[in-house]
Order: C-alpha cells, then structure tokens, then sequence
C-alpha cells in the first residue's frame, strides 16, 4: 500500500481533447460559462483552502450520475462545473456513471462506452480549478456488456478507466493533490490476472480523511447481463481492506471524521423498494427479488453488498466518530442515518448521503450538485448545502 500523504499543489494538468466536433462544443461551452461565472478563489498551496470564514474549515462538492442526455452533456454540466468553479472548494468528487444505463440512438455526444466517453469526462474533469476526484460507476463499466451499450467487456472497460483517470497517484482537475493509492494486486482485470484497485483512493484535509470505493449498481457486478462472479468476489475483498484501513489511518491519525464515496445505493433497510435494494436492517441480508428487466428474472436479488455492510457496520461502531457515506445510483437527493446496529438500534454516528443525479422524468435538465462545509471542530464535522444551478433552473427560472 502506498504511502504518499496528501499535499494540495499548483501543479496543473492539461485536458487531453480530441479533435471531436462534440468534445470541441463541450469544451467551449464549458470556457464560456465558467467566464460568464467569474473566476473562482485559488486553493491554498498550505492545505488550508476554507471554502468558509474560519481557519480549519472548508468546503467540498459532491456530484454523479450525469451527464444522462445531449442537454446535460453540453449544457446542464458545463452550467454546473461553472457554478462550482465559481466559489472556493478544496475539492470536488463525481460519485460515478459518466452516462445513462443504455445508449441514446441519435445522440450528439457518446452514449455508449466507447472511448469518446471518457475524453468527454476528461475533459469536464479537467476544468474543473479545484482537485477533482472520481469513483467509477456500473454504467460507465458493469453495464457496458449491454448490447445498447456496444456490447464491451466490462473488464476491459473499467481496465481503459484505471489507466485514463487513475494511471498516477495524483487526483484530477487543474489544481492535482496527491493521494494514497491502493496498489496491492487484489482486483482482476480483463485477462484474470490480479491487477492493483488503482481506482481506490484516500486522502486527508484539516482532520477529515476521505475514501473512494469501486462498490457499483447492478448488484455489484453480480447480476444484469454478464454477471461476473469471480471479478466481484475479487473486487468486494479489496474493497473490505480498504475501507478498514481507512479506519486504521483515520485513528493513527487521529482524524475527527471519515468520508467514503461510491457509486451504488446498496440499500439499507427495507424502506426504499422503489429505489434500491432492501435488506433486513438487523441481518444486512438482502431480500427483494429481481426486476423484470434482468436477463435472470424471475428469482431473488444477489446480494452484492451484504459482506461489505457487515464489515462497515463493525467499523462505524468502534470508530466512534462521524462516518459520511456518498453515494449515488438512485438519483433521489437525501441526507439520513439508514444504519442500523445487529439489535436494531440506530447509528447515530453514521450519516448517508447520496447526491442529485439525473431525473429525466421530470423532463428538464435537472443538474445540481451539493456543497458540504466541513470543520472537524464541530461535533457533526459535516453540514450540507444543496447548490441549485441558477442556469439550469427550469420550474422556477433563474432571476
């Protein structure tokens, strides 16, 4: 396990573009809101960036499952990436699915995963003025087996995202940190051979250490089109040992607060059937049945995520402190405290959080991300302030 600790830098990264008519309409747009937004404070070269009045505290965005359209892709994100550059953030993290489940026939920008697909994501990382941070999503690889997809390896999908986004150990966006990297050979890649989880990251600011997880929807790789049970058994170890070290590190370190962030919604109890799995609350066993859309209907769910709730649970509770959990997946904007302990009693320290995400029922563009201010002086640590772009307000238009 590497052991680079978290630096913030003024080392700039350049945005590797093609010569795409779309990539080019993308990265323009994107130039020209984030003028029209005014140029964001820098992040201090000391760590201690605030984002917030006081000295310790700062603040972080969070965002995910977007762009899902040719009006996201060229409006609704460039809008977004302008109103976060616009304020002081230390950093912000995109929760996964760079795209829709399926491709789009007729669209303008990529909607299957071909590679067109991550230089467009390169491209909205790269514009990004704070240190950016990225998770992979089951619908820019798990999924990518769709024949609506273009019918890919999924392995090899995510095996082309480790070496676009996670090839060194430093974050993305124009203003790279530096983080530790999981590089034990525990993950399989396209020809069954252990590779390092590159894609898991952790790095501290002020107090709070933080953690990305590959942990996707589509029951983690074990159902949907091309269930892969060997790749998921590999993937699930590797993401136990992560997070336990990250609890490790943060008490070493004396941290007041830990943050992970995924992709999947793993549910938490069975309150939420309509929007992600439901488990018993007490036993973490998973309990609902298969959508009809699953090539393996009718029959009950693999549970993707027991194990790794299991081995969460025990963490948060002998860690003590406040424990955040990102994520995205269901698309439905919340804040609560889902984790229950073996007897049924509420977790008080533990608070999830999944960010907004595409919604194209309500049939506009939908594109908004959320502010967390963060001191480790305070009690909580965290407090959230959801950001609705003013540009892509449509219910109720900007002013």
């Amino acid at each position: 396990m590497a052991k680079d600790r978290c630096t913030l830098s003024g080392l700039q990264t350049e945005s590797k573009g093609r010569g795409w008519r779309w990539l080019r309409n993308v990265a323009c747009a994107i130039a020209a809101v984030s003028l029209a937004a005014g140029s964001a404070a820098d992040v201090l070269a000391n760590g201690h960036d605030d984002g917030h009045d006081e000295g310790r505290a700062y603040a972080i965005g969070l965002w995910g499952d977007l762009p899902y359209s040719d009006t996201q892709a060229l409006v609704g994100v460039p809008n977004l990436i302008a109103d976060m550059n616009s304020q002081k953030l230390a950093f912000t993290v995109h929760d996964g699915d760079l795209k829709a489940g399926s491709g789009t026939p007729g669209s303008v920008v990529p909607s299957t995963c071909s590679d067109a697909l991550y230089v467009q994501a390169q491209g909205y990382f790269n514009a990004l003025k704070s240190p950016a941070m990225f998770t992979p999503g089951d619908n820019d690889w798990t999924d990518c087996d769709r024949a609506s997809n273009g019918a890919f390896s999924s392995r090899e999908r995510l095996d082309h995202e480790r070496q676009l986004f996670f090839s060194s150990p430093w974050s993305l966006g124009q203003r790279p940190i530096l983080q530790e990297v999981q590089t034990d050979k525990l993950c399989l890649d396209s020809n069954s051979h252990l590779v390092s989880c590159v894609e898991n990251r952790r790095w501290m600011v002020n107090g709070v250490v933080y953690a990305t997880l590959n942990i996707q929807g589509s029951c983690n790789n074990l159902c949907d089109t091309s269930p892969d049970p060997a790749e998921y058994a590999a993937r699930n170890h590797a993401d136990i040992v992560w997070m336990r070290q990250t609890f490790d590190e943060a008490k070493a370190r004396g941290a007041s607060a830990i943050m992970f962030i995924s992709q999947a919604d793993p549910g938490w109890d069975n309150s939420d059937a309509t929007r992600a799995p439901t488990r018993d609350p007490k036993t973490l066993v998973e309990n609902d049945m298969l959508p009809s859309s699953d090539p393996a209907f009718p029959g009950p769910t693999p549970d993707g995520f027991k194990d790794f709730l299991l081995a969460l649970r025990d963490e948060v509770i002998a860690f003590r402190k406040p424990v955040a959990y990102v994520h995205g997946d269901s698309h439905y904007f919340r804040i609560d405290r889902p984790f229950l302990d073996a007897q049924g009693r509420r977790l008080e320290t533990f608070l999830r959080v999944e960010t907004f995400g595409d919604n194209q029922a309500n049939g506009n563009n939908d594109v908004h991300w959320l502010k967390v201010f963060v001191d480790d002086r305070t009690r909580e640590v965290f407090s959230f302030q959801p950001q609705i772009v003013p540009a892509n307000r449509t219910a109720v238009p900007q002013p």
